[in-house]
């Protein structure tokens, strides 16, 4: 049995591919289907995200110019035991077990159907005891739930926008941890990373009781935003 819309919510995929056409395909895919996505363009920009975030399962396709799939794959076992499926037009058996060999969890080959892959996804998370129902993030009078995306304070709910929601879902998953301007600024598809330094100011404005000085929305120089919350 797949999982359900909620169960997906709070999970995060990175799709790592050199085709446009796939990364939106698979990206709108995944979204409409409950996953949160983001996109890479290649190892180097894959690379780039995962250091300012960290992902629950990666979407690797082989051949890429430059760093292929299966360096990328080999090189992020070294230190990361993120799930991992690879993509390819090359279906022999050698590149099959080749894929696996390099650390992958699970391979697919091109062309597929985006259901097989969401599939997949689902029965990887079922292997590993992934919970994908997340808790809820506490800071302060406030509450927000990381599967529906609602923030309470004092229980009562408070209006937020898209862009709101995306920044402190992604603040809230880092479990006090810096997330950087340039992946703050991907996620809420901002033109500039300035864009994102607008979008936090108003953001405190509902949170803090003091802008000036903030208790959880906090700036980390040079680097980004954490979101100070109980359980850190």
């Amino acid at each position: 049995m797949s999982m359900t819309y909620l169960e997906r919510s709070n999970t995060h995929i990175l799709i790592i591919d050199d085709d446009d056409r796939i990364r939106d395909l698979l990206s709108r895919y995944l979204s409409k289907n409950g996953y949160r996505a983001s996109t890479a363009n290649g190892a180097d920009e894959a690379r780039q995200k995962m250091q300012g975030l960290k992902y629950d399962l990666l979407i690797v396709d082989i051949m890429m110019p430059g760093e292929d799939g299966l360096t990328l794959t080999r090189s992020l076992r070294d230190h990361h035991d993120v799930p991992i499926i690879l993509l390819t037009a090359l279906g022999e058996a050698d590149q099959r077990i080749a894929g696996l060999r390099s650390g992958a969890d699970d391979y697919l080959s091109k062309p597929f159907e985006p259901e097989e892959l969401l599939l997949r996804i689902d029965n990887i998370f079922k292997r590993t005891g992934k919970q994908l129902t997340s808790d809820k993030v506490v800071f302060g009078p406030y509450e927000f739930d990381m599967t529906k995306a609602i923030l309470r304070k004092n229980g009562k709910q408070m209006k937020l926008t898209t862009g709101e929601q995306t920044l402190l879902s992604l603040l809230a998953g880092q479990s006090g941890g810096v997330v950087s301007r340039y992946i703050l600024s991907d996620n809420i598809k901002a033109q500039s990373e300035r864009a994102v330094d607008v979008q936090m100011t108003r953001l405190r404005r509902k949170l803090e009781d003091n802008t000036s000085e903030p208790q959880y929305l906090l700036t980390v120089r040079g680097e980004g935003y954490r979101l100070v919350s109980d359980a850190v």
